[in-house]
Parts: C-alpha cells; sequence; structure tokens
C-alpha cells in the first residue's frame, strides 16, 4: 500500500477535509437520536405491577375525571335531535327551444276486409231481351223480353223508370219503350218487380248505340233561275266533292229533304232519324265562301234594267 506523504501541502488539505466531513457526520447522527435540548432525555418507567401515587391537584386546577366520570356525564349530555328535513325549492330547468316533444307516430289501422254475405237469389229470373241493342234517337219499339216464373203482377223498370208490362205467359213478356228513354247513348239497366217489393228479378243490360251520321262537310250551294239548288258536299275519308240535288240518297242511306244557304238536312232511310249538317268553309278554298249566283244573262233582252 502506498504511503501518503502529509508534509506535501495539497495531501494536508485533503485530510483536513476528511477529518472535517468525519466531524460533520458525527453531529448529524448525535442531533437525530439525542437532540440539542437543554432538558436530559427522560428514562423510560418499568411497568410495576401496583400503581404509583398521584400528586395532589394543584389549586385552581380541575380535579381530573375518571372513565366512569366521563361515561355518566356523556349519557347526560346525549339527547335525542329533532330534526326536520324540507327539500329546497326547484328552479324550473331551463328550456332548449330546438327540443321538443314529438309524438309517436300514430298506428296503421289495416281496415279488415269483411266477409261478404252471399246475396239471395232473385224470385223471379230474368234471362234476355230483344233487342238488346238498339240506337239512340230512334222512335218507339217493343222490347221482349223472356225469363222464368213471370207473373202479370211484374212491371218492367228501366233505368228507375216503370213500365207496364203485357203478359204473354211464365216466360215471356213484352213492354212498349218510348223514344225518350233511349235519346242518348248509353247503356240502360232493366229489371222486373212487382209493386210491393216482394218479387224482382236479376238485371239486364241494354245497349242504346250512337246513330250513324252522314261522313260529309257542306262546303257550298249553287242556286239556278228555277230555285233547283244544288249542294256542294265533300267527303271527309277521301276529300272527294260531291254535288247534291233533293232527293238524292248520299253513301247509301242518307236521303237529302233541304238544301238552305246555312244547313242542308239528311234522312237515315234505315233508322229514320234525321240529321243537319252546317254551311261550313272548312273544304276547299275555291267553293267558299259562295253565295246564289246571279242568273246567266242569255240575249241582250233580258238584260235587267
Amino acid at each position: 500500500m502506498q504511503r501518503v506523504d502529509i508534509s506535501k501541502p495539497g495531501e494536508q488539505k485533503k485530510l483536513i477535509a476528511a477529518v472535517a466531513l468525519g466531524v460533520v457526520a458525527l453531529l448529524f447522527l448525535y442531533w437525530t437520536f439525542v437532540g440539542f435540548g437543554t432538558s436530559s432525555p427522560k428514562p423510560r418507567s418499568s411497568a410495576s405491577p401496583t400503581p404509583s401515587p398521584r400528586p395532589a391537584a394543584v389549586a385552581n386546577q380541575p380535579a381530573t375525571q375518571t372513565p366512569l366520570d366521563l361515561k355518566s356525564d356523556l349519557g347526560n349530555t346525549l339527547q335525542p335531535v329533532s330534526w326536520h328535513w324540507t327539500s329546497p325549492p326547484l328552479t324550473e330547468p331551463k328550456r332548449n327551444i330546438f327540443v321538443y316533444y314529438e309524438p309517436p307516430p300514430r298506428p296503421v289501422v289495416i281496415p279488415s276486409t269483411p266477409t261478404p254475405t252471399p246475396t239471395p237469389t232473385p224470385p223471379v229470373l230474368l234471362a234476355s231481351l230483344s233487342p238488346s241493342n238498339v240506337y239512340a234517337r230512334t222512335g218507339d219499339f217493343t222490347l221482349e223480353i223472356t225469363g222464368d216464373k213471370l207473373t202479370p203482377a211484374l212491371r218492367v223498370s228501366i233505368d228507375g223508370r216503370e213500365l207496364p208490362a203485357k203478359f204473354a205467359g211464365p216466360q215471356q213478356l213484352s213492354v212498349s219503350v218510348p223514344a225518350s228513354v233511349i235519346a242518348v247513348a248509353g247503356q240502360r239497366q232493366v229489371v222486373l218487380r212487382s209493386a210491393d217489393g216482394s218479387l224482382y228479378s236479376n238485371t239486364l243490360s241494354l245497349s242504346v248505340a250512337q246513330p250513324p251520321t252522314p261522313n260529309f262537310t257542306y262546303i257550298g250551294i249553287i242556286g239556278t233561275q228555277r230555285h233547283v239548288d244544288t249542294a256542294i258536299l265533300q267527303d271527309r275519308s277521301s276529300r272527294e266533292i260531291i254535288n247534291a240535288q233533293r232527293g238524292d240518297v248520299l253513301g247509301g242511306r242518307f236521303r237529302v229533304t233541304s238544301i238552305a244557304d246555312k244547313e242542308i238536312v239528311f234522312v237515315d232511310t234505315n233508322l229514320k232519324i234525321r240529321h243537319s249538317l252546317p254551311l261550313t268553309s272548312d273544304g276547299e278554298k275555291t267553293y267558299s265562301p259562295l253565295q246564289r249566283p246571279t242568273p246567266k244573262v242569255e240575249t241582250e233582252d233580258d238584260e235587267p234594267l
């Protein structure tokens, strides 16, 4: 081991610093365990089986209470506490204007389809109508009815209008239908029923069709000195120009009965229905408008003055 030369100044300083640190360490340990107070530490008393007598109480100091006295005084001091608790007033919470109550959607009620009750069978059978199709604007006609269990008490109802029927037997009736019933095209409901409603039949339809009309356009008239007028017509399908006079039959069924400046009148030779066509300028421009021409002057003597 190398020996330290204390004659050197540096080694002396190191030795002094080491001694100083040792003294400081000893002082710190003494202060920790003993302390630097003037009073000396009290020796610990050993436990003895008999308690040592207590010194007398100093004047002007209260006597020390025993545990039994403390318990009796505490029992007298404790009293039941009557406490009435009241809830603090609640303030109305702040309302958010963007939050609102939405009621729940109403339940969708699915309609239940009732079970259809069977329709009772009518006591009277209406089997057929003859004719079952007629043209509107025609005249009176006779409607023949066939069926079963027919009686003289039955009446014929056409769209709610009751007509007296002629009884021909349990399977046949006939009724005269006026022209006013079929004045307009459409369907007519025919049913048989008695006056008291005890007898009734099923319903059949009478079809009323629109009658055929002349397929021409009245575009002009040519008059003569003897007032034998000629109507100028144009076929709507072929655009052909036709000249017609009174009594001519056009289209195989329409007879010309009247020619005037404002209209021409036809009569359907089959249905006896009257049709009128007004004078129009929808035809060829060379024929419209037309008026009665001035009669041709044959000689100068016939020239009007």
